[in-house]
């Protein structure tokens, strides 16, 4: 067990939900959990910061055992969903509060509070009411404050989703820029993909109270290691290994392919990004290397999403979600995608490729 930043293995039930999960986060690692409504991502942070009671389990921070420490003894700081600012009092009382409680005097106190509402971007915000603030302002005030305390962990709890899509994407970039000003360690709590995948060093992904996978962006996304965390984590197509035979394209010949299909359900999958489209039919699949080939495939929509087209696609009975740089002229089109780039799952788990030996990589 390292002897900085967090490890944690936790256990808790409760009347409809059971929860069993261990991760680390290293030091000064900004780390995202992530999983739909009731996985029991906030769970998991409120065990942490010591607002539920924990069955049994470890909690180690820094070396340190907190599971039946005080949660003013733990040195985390939390920032909610909701902001928790206190109505009553300006910015600059609301930041102060955790260093009253610290005992930090008066004029190093105003210090602190002048460096802090510079580093989230509010300079001259000291004497506002919280009422007067934006959304985005409540939640750079609530950051300041967990930071005021200068905590070992600092937890964020679904922190953007009260804001606009716009708004949230600034925050998200901000609180990665203060991240690594501070290098203070983070879990930070998302439903969001685009967000977990843009702002962490490390990902763990959560379903019904047990961890699915953790890794980097890149292999969360990449190399999902079962059907739940590759369909929650972005698109992509699930089809059955039995096409494979009606599909392969091997225009090379270089190696022979050996048709396995595994005990229990065996799949595939693969991203939309990973799909060619073809959508004139006087002219071939504009590919050479060992390919599924989707021949006289429908177009039931198309949607413009800005640098490319979506489209759904109907292949004998299976939707088949590609991205196009074109709206295609044809009703019906060719659609190919690289060995290379599918996945195989037996039961919802990834299995070693059988599909080919590596051609053409």
């Amino acid at each position: 067990m390292a002897d900085n930043g967090l490890s944690c293995s936790l256990k808790a039930s409760y009347q409809d939900f059971n929860l069993d999960v261990s991760f680390s986060v290293k030091s000064g690692e900004l780390a995202c959990i992530i999983g739909p409504s009731g996985c029991g991502k906030s769970t998991t942070l409120q065990l942490i910061a010591g607002l539920l009671p924990l069955n049994t389990g470890q909690l180690v921070l820094n070396g340190r055992d907190i599971a039946h420490t005080s949660v003013h003894e733990r040195q985390i700081a939390m920032v909610f969903q909701d902001y928790a600012l206190f109505p009553h009092m300006s910015v600059e009382q609301n930041i102060a509060y955790p260093l009253k409680i610290r005992k930090v005097g008066r004029v190093k106190r105003k210090e602190k509070i002048t460096r802090l509402l510079s580093m989230v971007a509010l300079e001259g915000y000291q004497k506002r009411k919280s009422q007067e603030l934006s959304g985005g302002e409540r939640q750079r005030v609530a950051l300041a404050r967990a930071l005021a305390s200068e905590p070992k962990l600092l937890l964020l709890d679904e922190p953007l989703s009260a804001l606009d899509a716009k708004l949230r994407k600034q925050l998200r970039e901000e609180i990665r820029r203060i991240h690594d000003e501070t290098g203070i360690t983070t879990l930070y709590v998302t439903h969001d993909q685009e967000e977990a995948l843009s702002i962490a060093d490390r990902i763990i992904v959560m379903h019904e109270g047990r961890v699915m996978q953790e890794g980097t962006g890149e292999q969360i996304y990449n190399e999902p290691a079962n059907i739940f965390v590759a369909t929650f984590m972005g698109e992509g197509n699930t089809l059955p290994y039995s096409i494979i035979p009606k599909t392969l394209v091997n225009t090379g010949g270089v190696t022979p392919f050996v048709f396995k299909p595994k005990e229990g359900k065996h799949t595939i999958f693969f991203r939309p990004e990973e799909v060619l489209v073809q959508d004139n039919k006087n002219l071939p699949l504009a590919e050479y290397l060992v390919h599924l080939q989707f021949k006289q495939a429908e177009v039931v929509s198309c949607e413009f999403q800005g640098d490319h087209y979506r489209l759904v696609c109907n292949w004998e009975g299976y939707a088949i979600i590609s991205h196009c740089s074109h709206r295609p002229q044809a009703r019906t089109v060719t659609l190919g995608v690289r060995i290379k780039h599918i996945r195989e799952y037996v039961d919802g788990e990834s299995v070693k490729k059988t599909l080919l030996p590596s051609v053409g990589e």
